[in-house]
């Protein structure tokens, strides 16, 4: 990561907000808060899902675009003006010879490029929210992390995932096989299913693919054709520990990383080394 203020540590943020269907007062709200994340020391920053617009499947489907297109060049301008990476939430995204949008997420550099983009490989379809989200939505194919730059002498990756997406700790282990030392986790957890399993999914995907996790969450009721959100936006290292929580309303958290805890992590306890693929695969049969 270029210029990072202190070698071998990244401050991150989390920013908690409740979307609308109103586009343009979102990003407003969601600029402020980048703003405030970043006068804060922070070195990379992390949005909801569903920031630029929320809603049910028509809602989206009129607020879809390009990759491209004015979503991400608002994600890379307030990246730039502020010298960040920025993890933009999610945006719909408009796909080609496709007639669902994607639930994308895009990620900015400090220069302002266009560094990834990861579309939602699970996508939330579950009777107990009420929720088909494979009805307006076209799921991913692909794993994606972006090489953030040199932190403490090492390169410092970054995974990417997308609130459904805890529920399966295969992808963070991809993820942390592909070197992520972080993974930003943009969400809208539901407040049905948050009190239980919120706190306990992201602080078991930090454990598992043992690294740090940024989680972002919308917080409160969105508007309709989306369930009511359970905030608490949380950042965990990769024992496990709870290193800052979002309380209620709209804000951020914020928290030191330091570059070399995942790799003295995966040394002292070398989980991902003693993995045997062939075992599981046969299991599989």
């Amino acid at each position: 990561m270029p210029d990072v203020p202190y070698p071998g540590r990244v401050r991150a943020a989390a920013v908690q907000l409740r979307a609308t269907a109103d586009r343009n007062a979102n990003l407003d709200h969601a600029a402020e808060l980048v703003g405030a994340a970043a006068a804060d020391g922070a070195d990379l920053v992390v949005l909801p899902e569903h920031v630029a617009v929320a809603g049910g499947p028509e809602v989206l489907a009129a607020a879809a675009e390009p990759l491209e297109g004015t979503f991400a060049t608002w994600a890379s301008g307030l990246a730039r003006s502020h010298g960040i990476w920025l993890v933009a939430g999610t945006f719909p995204e408009r796909i080609p010879d496709r007639a669902r949008p994607a639930n994308t997420c895009v990620v900015a550099g400090p220069d302002g490029r266009l560094a990834a983009a990861y579309r939602k490989v699970h996508l939330f379809d579950a009777p107990v929210a009420g929720v088909r989200e494979s009805d307006a939505t076209e799921p991913g194919e692909e794993v994606t992390t972006v090489a953030l730059g040199t932190v403490g002498g090492a390169q410092w990756h970054l995974g990417l995932a997308i609130c459904f997406d805890l529920r399966f700790p295969e992808l963070f282990l991809a993820l942390a096989l592909r070197g992520a030392g972080v993974v930003a986790v943009p969400s809208a957890f539901t407040a049905v299913t948050g009190p239980a399993h919120w706190e306990t999914l992201v602080r078991a995907r930090a454990i598992d693919a043992q690294c740090f996790v940024v989680a972002a969450d919308q917080e409160g009721r969105l508007p309709p054709g989306m369930p009511a959100c359970h905030g608490h936006s949380m950042i965990v290292d990769p024992w496990g520990r709870v290193l800052a929580e979002a309380g209620p309303g709209a804000g951020f958290i914020a928290a030191d990383l330091d570059a070399s805890v995942p790799a003295e992590a995966r040394t002292s306890l070398p989980v991902l080394t003693a993995r045997r693929p062939a075992v599981y695969r046969r299991s599989d049969e």
